[in-house]
């Protein structure tokens, strides 16, 4: 089997909730998806990586992103921050990032190349943005990547699932249940 990692995208408070600004639909179904995945990874050793973004509160580092989305995960606010419930351990990678892609302009790259990792599992948010991004360039940069099977919510459902079927076109046998973590 291939060296794997985790990576958990976005578990922002600005994507969850009526009032979050980037509110997703069905993000409150991948919470326990997610849990189960960073417990099983725990117990084989599989390094996790929590993926957030945070921008300033200028919003000069938003770049294009405004003109279609509103501001989210400002510097210092309740927003940026990670939900409650998701079981983020001190021993867990973090990355910041500015863009939809966790590689763009981050040193997740260097660090996977650094474990020796050859595939990564994602989950979390957004199936239509950041999760998407982030497989694409994962796929680019010649790393395998598999989708926590409902470990994903996207702003639509419609987009969330297209976006999944764009993704499982791209590699084969791409959405993996827990249990195959």
């Amino acid at each position: 089997m291939k060296k794997r990692a985790l990576l958990i995208i976005d578990m922002q408070n600005d994507f969850f909730g009526e009032e979050a600004p980037m509110k997703c639909e069905g993000v409150n179904d991948t919470i326990p998806v997610i849990n189960e995945a960073l417990k099983i990874a725990r117990e084989k050793n599989i390094p996790i990586f929590h993926i957030y973004q945070e921008h300033r509160k200028d919003k000069s580092d938003f770049g294009r992103e405004l003109e279609r989305s509103k501001p989210h995960c400002i510097a210092g606010t309740r927003g940026a921050q990670f939900i409650e419930g998701i079981n983020i351990e001190p021993t867990d990678y973090f990355i910041l990032k500015k863009r939809f892609s966790s590689f763009f302009q981050t040193d997740l790259d260097l660090m996977l190349r650094g474990l020796g990792i050859e595939e990564i599992v994602l989950g979390g948010i957004a199936t239509d943005g950041c999760v998407r991004a982030t497989a694409v360039d994962a796929h680019q940069l010649g790393y395998y990547f598999k989708l926590l099977k409902n470990g994903t919510a996207g702003a639509l459902i419609e987009s969330h699932e297209d976006s999944i079927k764009y993704l499982c076109r791209l590699q084969k046998d791409v959405l993996i249940s827990t249990e195959q973590i």
